[in-house]
């Protein structure tokens, strides 16, 4: 998620700390440590070497395995991998606090107990799921993937999840799906966040159909070999690593295939930052700021955004023959 314009009672960009100023004090601290899990990251590494998890009490993931490419590419990013610490400690989730920091401790107590997604619309087989029965799906992947805030800073996350089309194929979508649709839980008892009118509740978001079969979009249950942290939009949320982070919607409860392009909450707010695509562009401003560059999480300088968040290989062929400055 974002920071919105400047309205009453609302937060606006410059209100927020600076991702460069927040992290400044850790990286002398942590820059020997970063250098060396760098060439010692992932799966294997972690599980010799369990990672800290800072009082965040989630359940070991069963049964993780690196992702089963099947000979496609980019599951796995060779870059160091932001902290445990970090991506559980700076979040955007709107549902529970404008303040980065402050997301954690007012999200600490939520609990997923019963929880149930429906996925529904355009579909053979309708069906609500508990979770238990959606996470048997398929079996759990590690993913390592880069994350790039449409605020200009990025992190590298190993998520653990499947592909999203795995989901999509067990209800049968019909021809005449276009889009998916998402919606989180809308819950303010839980969800102090959606007391605010900082957005209109509850938070909702959408992909084209070929975006959500693509096999890098992930349906994620976990991080670091652990299940979501609520912070991290527990119990389940939606990882599309080329486009900007607020497209990875939290704590999904209905996923509906419909027809038509479906309304998306940082668009309706603000159409002229936030487009429907949200794809990673470093020649598109945001009307605010210049995406040329982003600061990475646990780094002391800046660093060129890439195309599709790097992911051009795997998904520009998406897009051709569109114009990626109109359809932003």
């Amino acid at each position: 998620m974002v920071q919105p314009l400047k309205e009453p009672n609302k937060i606006s960009a410059h209100e927020v700390t600076d991702p460069a100023i927040y992290f400044n004090r850790r990286n002398f601290i942590r820059a020997g440590i970063l250098a060396a899990g760098a060439v010692a990251t992932g799966l294997a590494y972690r599980r010799l070497n369990p990672v800290g998890t800072g009082g965040v009490k989630t359940a070991p993931i069963e049964g993780l395995t690196a992702a089963a490419t099947n000979g496609a590419t980019g599951f796995s990013v060779a870059e160091a991998e932001t902290s445990f610490e970090d991506i559980t400690h700076y979040n955007n989730f709107y549902e529970f606090s404008t303040d980065k920091e402050g997301v954690a401790p007012a999200a600490a107590n939520f609990d997923t107990k019963g929880w149930q997604v429906s996925v529904e619309g355009l579909v053979r087989k309708p069906r609500v799921f508990d979770l238990g029965d959606l996470l048997k799906i398929s079996p759990p992947e590690e993913r390592i993937y880069r994350m790039r805030c449409v605020e200009a800073w990025s992190m590298v996350i190993p998520w653990a999840g499947f592909s999203l089309s795995k989901l999509l194929d067990v209800v049968e979508p019909l021809g005449e799906a276009k889009y998916v649709a998402f919606e989180t839980l809308l819950d303010p008892k839980r969800m102090p966040g959606q007391r605010s009118d900082v957005l209109k509740w509850p938070y909702v978001e959408g992909l084209r159909m070929d975006e959500a079969m693509h096999p890098l979009t992930l349906l994620a249950s976990g991080l670091y070999g652990r299940a979501l942290p609520p912070q991290d939009g527990a119990p389940l949320r939606l990882v599309i690593p080329w486009k900007y982070g607020f497209k990875g919607i939290k704590s999904i409860v209905k996923i509906k295939l419909v027809a038509a392009q479906p309304r998306t909450s940082w668009n309706e707010y603000a159409s002229n930052e936030y487009g429907f695509y949200a794809n990673v562009n470093p020649h598109v401003d945001h009307p605010r700021w210049s995406q040329a560059t982003e600061q990475r999480i646990g780094e002391s300088g800046r660093r060129p955004t890439l195309m599709f968040n790097g992911y051009a290989e795997q998904v520009a062929q998406l897009y051709a023959g569109m114009d990626l400055r109109a359809n932003f």
